[in-house]
Formats: C-alpha cells, structure tokens, sequence
C-alpha cells in the first residue's frame, strides 16, 4: 500500500527507531518494525542459511505474508535450495520472492562460472548486489540476520541503520549471542541446514564455502584465503562494505 505521507529523513528515522527501541527483544523490534510507519514497507532478506531459520521463523508467527527476499546466485549448495523449500513449507511462508542474476549479464561476463575465481567481488555484484538491488526497490527497509558477535564491521551494528541515502537496514538479531540462536532453534525445534553437522557455519555459495574448525570464527569459511569477509550487499556509512582488511577489523 502507498504511504500516506512522506517519510522524514532517514537519519532522522533511524536515530529514533534506536532510541525508541533501544533496551528491546529481538522479537519486539522486528514486530514493531513491520507495522511502524517510520520504517515503511519492509522485506526480509534470507539466504536460508545456518541460521537464518530464527528470523524466518519470528516473521512467521508475526506475519507470514511478509515478503521474503530470497538471492539464487545460481552458485548455491543443493542442499540450500532444498532447506529454503523446506523452511518456507514448514512454516507457511505465503510470499517467498526467489531473484536471480541476469541471464545475459552472466553469459557475458561468467561464461564458464568461473568469475568467482579471478574477481570475487564482480561475481558478488553480479550475482548478488545487483539483484538484491532490484529485488529492493519497492521497499523502504530491509531485514537481516547480522549479529554483532560475527565480528568485523558487524561488531557494532545497531537494530536500525541508514542503508543509503532512502532506506533502512533492521538488525532484529543484532544481540544474539550463540547460545541464543542455538536455543531459540531447539526451543522452536526448527530444521537445521543440513550443512551445518557436515562442518559449515556460515553458508553463501558454493565455491567460497568452507567448512571451519571448532575454534575458528563461524564466517572464517566464507572466501578463504581471499582479503574478502563481505559479499558486497552492506553499506557502512553510505559506502558499500566489500572488503574488510585485519587493520579495520
């Protein structure tokens, strides 16, 4: 539905929503985010991921026609696209919007799918920002899974953030500890991605996915080797976030 009046400024939202929502649940943001009209129409964003099953989850108890962005990069495990079947059934998600990259822009430039080889962040871009950018624009506001204890950039992430210069990122997770996802998981008892008992904490696509140690970092599986820790969808102070070097970590 069309907004009735103009939002103010998005700085200004933010700077409020925080304030307003400062000593609050998880759940109590993300429901007061979905109705709130400083934040305006909201998506989730889901990779059906290791964890992603909480957020899914919250939004389906508290309104299952919420739309669910969901990115095949066509690059992804099997086993995602199975769990993310899985998961929408189980929950009764009624409005899951599967995007893709564009067929001709991946024929020219990723011929043989080996982009992600020899240019990591193009492949991300391709394969990822640029379509979670259309798959953005009906909407005001964004809802992701980062947490503060994945560390980098993600250290300090509030609840609401500017996104750019017209919408806002939510961070319902933003406080979660492990212990919280894992319980909230087995209290629920959500399905798990089947990945995650192979060695897998953190899930993206296939060819930058490692399985990690007991005493690593859950995402230090994501482009190993590579001076890479983001794909490229975040933006940190109006600048998009693509590499995350150990000085500003």
């Amino acid at each position: 539905m069309p907004l009735e009046a103009p939002l103010s400024p998005i700085s200004e939202r933010v700077n409020e929503l925080n304030r307003i929502y400062a000593h609050h649940s998880a759940t109590s943001v993300l429901e007061r985010a979905l109705n709130d009209p400083l934040v305006g129409r909201t998506a989730l964003l889901s990779s059906f991921g290791a964890e992603s099953v909480v957020l899914l989850h919250m939004v389906s108890v508290i309104d299952r026609t919420t739309p669910v962005l969901f990115l095949d990069t066509e690059m992804l495990f099997p086993e995602t696209l199975d769990y993310q079947q899985e998961v929408a059934g189980k929950l009764r998600l009624t409005n899951v919007q599967v995007h893709q990259p564009d067929r001709d822009v991946t024929f020219v430039n990723d011929p043989n799918s080996r982009l992600h080889a020899t240019n990591p962040d193009a492949c991300c871009a391709m394969r990822k920002v640029e379509p979670l950018q259309r798959a953005l624009s009906p909407f005001e506001a964004w809802i992701t899974g980062r947490k503060r204890i994945q560390s980098g950039r993600r250290a300090s992430i509030e609840f609401f953030e500017v996104d750019g210069e017209n919408r806002m990122k939510i961070n319902p997770l933003a406080h979660f500890s492990q212990k919280d996802v894992a319980e909230y998981m087995q209290n629920n008892k959500l399905p798990r991605h089947p990945l995650v008992e192979k060695g897998f904490a953190s899930i993206g696509c296939a060819p930058c996915t490692t399985r990690v140690a007991d005493d690593e970092d859950p995402r230090a599986g994501r482009w190993r080797g590579v001076d890479k820790t983001e794909c490229g969808m975040h933006v940190v102070n109006g600048q998009t976030v693509r590499r995350v070097t150990e000085t500003q970590s």
